[in-house]
């Protein structure tokens, strides 16, 4: 199963959880932050379209 690594978000007040969370001032900073964790990470960057991304690790995930 994936798991949620991370979340990068530009709305503080809406997002909450046991992956480390960080806020950015606009979506450009959240799309720079969110493309560094996804190298670092090395995890899938997923754009929910609402001002937030997910960082996803698959490497775990069984078929």
């Amino acid at each position: 199963m994936a798991r949620i690594v991370a979340v990068v978000s530009i709305h503080s007040d809406e997002v909450r959880g046991g992956a480390p969370i960080f806020i950015a001032p606009d979506e450009a900073k959240m799309e720079d932050i969110a493309f560094l964790l996804e190298k670092i990470l090395d995890a899938s960057a997923h754009d929910l379209k609402n001002g937030t991304i997910v960082l996803v690790d698959h490497a775990n995930e069984t078929y």
